[in-house]
């Protein structure tokens, strides 16, 4: 494979125009500037935060998931308990199970990696924010020398489908499968159902980047510890679903009953309903979806 690479290379560099630098040294421009962008209010969820009452909570046990509803003004906190543990984290629009996270597009507008402040949008035709990060216990990490940080949305989340096309196992407890019994039997449809609902994750916990010279994605162990959390502001109405994932920290490999693996507790928190005074629920995206046909 590196002989592949460096013959790639090889043939790139001497098949390269004569103005290539020129053309590398053009400066980026942002794809999506949020500068028009409403900001959470972060500070006043905070406050809120500060005098909720805990008012549900369930374990995730390790290589398997569950499923928790967050209404609208709560808060969901993900809380790493035992061990180094990683999380992969589904969420639903709790009265329709078709507006649900949309990865790409919150990595478009916020980046590859999310903390306080940053929200987790729906996808079409919904495209409004489903939850706020409003505490991170891991925002300390920043990126590494190896570019790698934390909480990320540009992994997908690992599924028996290619573990299957790499090496012909059939592995059930992937966090695609673990996600899929989870939102089953909270909901009660079934399974093929289910499975095609799931979706790209918000990787809770992960520490993952891209590599410099071949652009491949890559995990590394990830700096949680008991104790550390992330907390979010449900915008509207949810149903979380995480998985903890077979790979535990994700240090050497994922998909597997070989890595250690801990529990995670989600918990949902009420706030008083006077410390969200002026917050309201954000409305579905404006467009008219009339895509240019009759307008």
């Amino acid at each position: 494979m590196r002989r592949e690479i460096r013959f790639h290379m090889r043939m790139t560099q001497e098949n390269a125009p004569y103005d290539a630098d020129t053309r590398r040294k053009i400066a980026p421009v942002i794809c999506y500037p949020t500068d028009t962008l409403s900001a959470a209010d972060v500070p006043l969820y905070q406050n809120a935060r500060a005098r909720a009452e805990l008012v549900d909570e369930v374990t995730v046990q390790p290589r398997d998931a569950a499923a928790i509803l967050v209404p609208a003004g709560h808060m969901l906190r993900i809380e790493s308990i035992e061990g180094a543990q990683v999380g992969d984290l589904n969420l639903f629009a709790a009265d329709n199970l078709h507006e649900r996270f949309y990865s790409g597009k919150t990595r478009a507008l916020h980046g590859t990696h999310v903390s306080i402040g940053d929200r987790l949008w729906s996808q079409f035709p919904y495209l409004r924010p489903m939850a706020t990060i409003i505490t991170d216990s891991l925002a300390w990490y920043g990126i590494d020398p190896y570019g790698g940080s934390v909480h990320d949305v540009i992994g997908t989340r690992c599924d028996p489908y290619t573990g299957n096309l790499l090496s012909g196992t059939q592995y059930h407890h992937c966090c695609h499968s673990n996600l899929t019994r989870a939102l089953a039997a909270h909901t009660g449809i079934e399974l093929p159902e289910a499975e095609v609902l799931v979706h790209d994750v918000l990787n809770v916990f992960m520490c993952t980047g891209f590599t410099r010279d071949t652009g491949q994605y890559f995990m590394k162990a990830s700096p949680v510890r008991p104790g550390d959390h992330i907390e979010f502001f449900a915008e509207i109405d949810l149903r979380a679903v995480l998985s903890a994932c077979p790979g535990g920290d994700c240090s050497a490999q994922h998909s597997s009953d070989v890595a250690q693996c801990h529990p995670l507790l989600m918990q949902v928190w009420k706030p008083q309903e006077a410390d969200l005074k002026g917050w309201v629920s954000p409305p579905l995206n404006g467009y008219n979806r009339s895509h240019g046909v009759n307008t």
